[in-house]
């Protein structure tokens, strides 16, 4: 599965560079809509995971946004995202255990005019990660204690959004870059030492977009694709990790047909770290399905 993943990342990754000739002519992009793509979208998946992953009946994303701006064409902007992972197992009494709690606040500046087809803009972000847990992070046999170990940790994160449309698709099209540092001592000390505090996030997504001035019933279903890869330095909770075991890559098919008007379903490629908190020390090689919000308003 590792090389399927692989070269599905690759493809995704070449389409969207050759994509990104087309021409632009348009001045629909806007910092809120770079920021609703850049903060990700809620999702909750079907029990029907495929791969290593625990049994579940459903993993939940939830992202909601505060805006802090002076008005909608301010090229300065902050947004505070209470963001909660939630995963439900297949056993008994369904337990919900150690949610992620990732609250964050990001401020967004654009550096040119929106009016224009092609934008860059600089973010920087401050996040928490925790999971709202007091035990002890080691069992007696000295393996983690997934299900109530306290975990926390603290980050920093800085980047660069390029962003144009292309006319051709009927798309747009994103780019970023950031980098990421999380001080050692802002880290849950059982974690220094080997959980990774420096991390090199890049991320391709090309979101289609409605078409205009056509009935609703008759508007063609929209294909939405993002790839993530993200590299990690220092230690890691794998002995001599090769460079493969140190990235992340993630590939995200978005399918909206034209009968909903606000979810879509969404098929999804996953290698590596498990982000679900303290469960860092697993690797995961997945394919998921669910539903998923359509973020992205016209």
């Amino acid at each position: 599965m590792k090389r399927i993943i692989t070269l599905l990342c690759i493809t995704v990754f070449l389409n969207l560079l050759a994509w990104g000739q087309a021409n632009e002519h348009s001045n629909d992009l806007s910092l809120t809509i770079i920021s609703q793509v850049n903060q990700g979208n809620s999702f909750i998946t079907f029990p029907t995971d495929i791969g290593n992953i625990e049994p579940l009946w459903f993993e939940g994303n939830i992202i909601p946004n505060f805006y802090l701006r002076q008005s909608k064409n301010s090229r300065l902007m902050g947004v505070l995202t209470p963001q909660i992972i939630i995963r439900m197992y297949q056993e008994e009494s369904f337990p919900v255990r150690t949610p992620s709690y990732m609250p964050q606040i990001t401020v967004y500046y654009l550096l040119n005019e929106k009016e224009r087809s092609r934008t860059t803009s600089l973010f920087g972000r401050l996040e928490h990660h925790s999971n709202g847990q007091e035990g002890d992070f080691y069992l007696e046999n000295g393996e983690i204690n997934v299900k109530s170990g306290n975990f926390s940790t603290n980050l920093m994160e800085f980047g660069i959004i390029k962003t144009n449309k292309n006319e051709r698709l009927n798309a747009y099209q994103f780019f970023k870059t950031s980098f990421e540092f999380q001080p050692e001592s802002w880290l849950f000390e059982e974690l220094v030492g080997q959980y990774s505090r420096f991390r090199w996030h890049n991320a391709f997504s090309i979101f289609k977009l409605p078409e205009k001035n056509i009935n609703p019933l008759d508007k063609r279903a929209a294909l939405s694709v993002k790839g993530e890869a993200t590299f990690m330095f220092g230690n890691t909770p794998i002995t001599n990790p090769s460079a493969f075991d140190r990235m992340n890559l993630s590939l995200t098919l978005f399918y909206h047909p034209h009968f909903l008007e606000d979810l879509g379903l969404f098929v999804q490629f996953y290698h590596g770290m498990d982000y679900y908190n303290i469960y860092f020390n697993h690797q995961l090689d997945i394919i998921r399905f669910g539903i998923m919000t359509e973020k992205l308003r016209f």
